[in-house]
């Protein structure tokens, strides 16, 4: 049997879940035609969702295609911050809660929108006070905590660029972006909290403004005189005392060129520079808007629970613009899954009555090596419709959040998109779609996905190859900041006009869409062309083992061989029988060609805070090479457990 075949026969999943007829009937979309309306008229169907916003002027044009630059509805003038706070206040939502905020400890502060309108007024004067003006960038580098939505509002406001710097990076990789940037102000903490330890985030920040143009650093004490920061009079600033002394008037909202930028955000490649990915105004609220109320089926009365960070794309879409800009409650929380106990997700779900619950898959596997007792600790009726984002998830990890966590009642939205494509792209519309476990099911109305071979042709259903959209989408990334050959050449290099995801992806007999990874995860072992999401999946499917991670490390004979990283459910002990069953399983599962030469069991693996698997990282232990970059790591201390434990195997 060929690789393909072997594909085909893994990823044939039978089991199938319609939607649930009560949630069909009150689900904001549950007409199927809206698929063949959008596919028809795309150019009016996304007018007909950029309607849903607020305009101060409307657009002359909804679309203006230039492969591969795009403009969306231009002609249109608008404010993010106010379709997500001032529209909601003026109205019957102003004493809505909008931010329900929880710290680690316990503590808990919520906003309603007017509240949260008075707060971005008040920063959005500082910033102005600041010097900062419409188009400067400003960098922010905050924890969790309620002023990184405040600080991203008020500069939307005033019509600052914003570039959010993921809290647990290093000096070194802030500096990069705001060098790129040329930032003009530092937004940032005297310090944070993670799993009850305080870290330091003002002193990577002191390292990072070396060598920039920055002007002066915004610091909110956070922490308090534990953090024991240094502090520089003539360069910090103070947020608390600065703020006391802005006026309470509001600030006029900017009007917004549909086209202006709303923010920068940058991915973490793995190789060169990263990319400054460019966000529009219009376009960007258009799609977020649109994928809450289609995807997430938000309503008036939900509490919607993104666990991403904000320095994340996730975060920005699903925690901060798109349920504010439907008037939607959105919670945030500061902290880690278990810390102080295991059940801590599940505490705040029943805390607040969460509604709409978006994760990881690799959060989702780990809550699955805990055990189902602490789910069990807590009243989850709250939930109705739970989902999944990150990374392709394993079918068995996806019958584990059905069963434990949606109580087998709530459907799963299991979504595919990138930091360049600013929202949702390929997800189940939980009124209308038939989901199957592991797969992302089809492209959202609108969107215009596909799966070419090598040679630039649609796949046949049964067949696999590069994860492409082929029309413009309105929240589609503009340029990357200060480089559009780059631009050009990353995402549209390979076929003129259609982008390229950089995934890989395979089709089923049913026309849904499987997700295996990036074009990188494919390894080679005797010519066999293997996803690691199918190797993987093979090996969670065996009952004893949480999650896994497997790559190709170079071999003289095989070209490739295969090793795999096993994390074990608790109180299963990794011997050297377990290896047998876990390499058995993948035999059984796919073939003997793919049965891993090497298991290394380990407690955990190295993800980054957004809880990607760095595989990367794995590739330099097992070919015994200095490890890359580690500073996007949730946990550095796991590879260096991991290069002791691989050096010390038996050969």
């Amino acid at each position: 049997m060929s690789a393909e075949e072997n594909l085909n026969t893994l990823l044939k999943e039978n089991r199938t879940f319609a939607p649930p007829e009560e949630f069909k009937a009150k689900a904001n979309f549950n007409d199927p035609d809206v698929y063949k309306r959008a596919e028809a008229d795309p150019e009016g169907y996304w007018s007909e969702q950029a309607q849903k916003l607020s305009w101060f002027k409307s657009y002359d044009k909804v679309l203006d295609w230039d492969p591969p630059h795009a403009k969306w509805f231009t002609g249109g003038k608008l404010n993010a911050a106010y379709n997500c706070v001032d529209r909601h206040r003026e109205g019957p939502r102003k004493n809505k809660a909008a931010i329900i905020w929880e710290g680690e400890k316990g503590n808990n502060k919520i906003y309603t929108y007017d509240m949260l309108g008075r707060e971005v007024d008040k920063t959005a004067h500082m910033l102005m006070e600041l010097g900062i003006k419409r188009g400067d960038r400003v960098a922010i580098y905050l924890p969790m905590i309620p002023e990184l939505p405040i600080s991203m509002l008020a500069c939307a406001k005033i019509g600052a660029i914003h570039t959010v710097v993921f809290a647990a990076y290093s000096a070194k990789a802030l500096n990069d972006r705001m060098s790129d940037t040329d930032a003009k102000l530092l937004i940032t903490a005297d310090g944070s909290l993670r799993g009850g330890k305080i870290i330091p985030l003002k002193d990577n920040a002191d390292k990072a403004v070396k060598d920039t143009n920055v002007e002066k650093m915004l610091v909110v004490g956070n922490i308090g005189k534990e953090s024991n920061t240094s502090w520089n009079p003539d360069f910090d600033v103070d947020w608390g005392t600065l703020k006391d002394k802005m006026p309470a008037n509001p600030v006029p909202n900017e009007e917004m060129d549909s086209e202006d930028i709303l923010y920068i955000l940058y991915t973490s490649g793995t190789t060169g520079k990263p990319k400054g990915i460019v966000h529009t105004t219009g376009g960007y609220l258009t799609s977020v808007n649109h994928s809450v109320r289609s995807v997430f089926d938000i309503k008036e009365e939900d509490v919607f629970w993104c666990t991403a960070d904000i320095g994340w794309v996730t975060g920005h879409s699903y925690v901060v613009y798109g349920p504010l800009s439907q008037g939607a409650t959105t919670l945030m929380y500061e902290g880690v899954p278990n810390y102080p106990e295991r059940d801590q997700f599940w505490n705040v779900v029943e805390k607040y009555g969460v509604s709409i619950f978006y994760t990881a898959p690799t959060s989702i596997r780990m809550f699955m090596k805990w055990g189902p007792e602490h789910t069990e600790k807590h009243d989850l009726s709250s939930l109705r419709l739970i989902g999944s984002v990150g990374e392709p998830i394993n079918p068995e990890a996806w019958m584990w959040y059905h069963k434990y966590i949606g109580k087998e009642k709530c459907p799963i939205v299991d979504t595919w998109w990138q930091t360049e494509n600013g929202s949702i792209l390929i997800a189940p519309l939980p009124g209308i779609t038939t989901t199957k476990p592991g797969s992302a099911t089809k492209p959202t109305p609108g969107i215009n996905a596909d799966i070419l071979d090598k040679n630039g042709n649609s796949v046949a259903p049964g067949n696999g190859g590069s994860l492409v959209i082929k029309s413009p989408w309105p929240s589609m990334l503009r340029t990357v900041w200060g480089d559009d050959e780059r631009f050009q050449n990353s995402y549209y290099g390979d076929y003129k006009g259609v982008y390229t995801s950089g995934d890989v992806a395979h089709k089923d007999e049913d026309g849904y869409f499987w997700v295996l990874g990036r074009d990188d995860d494919v390894v080679n072992v005797s010519g066999h062309r293997l996803g690691t999401m199918e190797l993987e999946s093979a090996i969670v499917s065996h009952q004893s083992v949480a999650e896994a991670a497997v790559i190709g490390r170079s071999h003289v004979v095989k070209g490739q061989a295969l090793t795999a990283f096993v994390t074990l459910k608790e109180g299963i002990k990794g011997t050297e029988e377990m290896k047998d069953e876990v390499k058995q399983e993948v035999v059984k599962q796919i073939g003997k060609m793919a049965r891993p030469e090497e298991v290394i069991f380990t407690a955990g693996l190295p993800k980054t805070s957004s809880a990607k698997i760095m595989r990367r990282l794995l590739r330099d232990i097992a070919e015994g090479r200095v490890v890359g970059d580690t500073s996007t790591l949730e946990d550095p201390a796991v590879v260096e457990d991991l290069k002791e434990k691989y050096q010390g195997k038996e050969d």
